[in-house]
Parts: C-alpha cells; sequence; structure tokens
C-alpha cells in the first residue's frame, strides 16, 4: 500500500524541523528562550535582505562551524 502524499508531506516537515532544532542546538542556543531565538532569527533576515555582504559574512561563519564536524 502507497502512503499517501499527506503523509510524505508531514514526514517531509518534520525532518525539516528536526534539522532546524540541530542547527539552534549546533550554534550553543539551545537553551535560550524561544522568543531570544526568534528575535535572534527576525533581526538576522533583516539584516540579510539586500546586504549580499552581510549574508557572505554569515555563510562564511556557517561553513566554518559546519566544517569542524570531522574534528
Amino acid at each position: 500500500m502507497r502512503r499517501s502524499q499527506a503523509t510524505d508531506a508531514r514526514k517531509k516537515d518534520t525532518r525539516e524541523k528536526i534539522e532546524l532544532g540541530g542547527l539552534i542546538a549546533k550554534a550553543g542556543l539551545r537553551y535560550e528562550k524561544r522568543a531570544l531565538l526568534l528575535g535572534l532569527l527576525i533581526d538576522a533576515s533583516q539584516r540579510i535582505k539586500g546586504d549580499d555582504a552581510e549574508r557572505a559574512r554569515l555563510t562564511a561563519i556557517g561553513a566554518e562551524a559546519f566544517g569542524r564536524d570531522g574534528e
């Protein structure tokens, strides 16, 4: 029996949320209040709009953090 598209969509959504939560933990923010986390994300979203240099700077920081996974 084939799974329904709704079930597949829910599983994909759940997997994405788990991955996003993992990013919060990797950034060392696991124990911060949700309001603070949301504020950080909203602020970052506003700062990167139309600012390619800021987007590149933050991307480099993230890429470096991912690169340390193998250490």
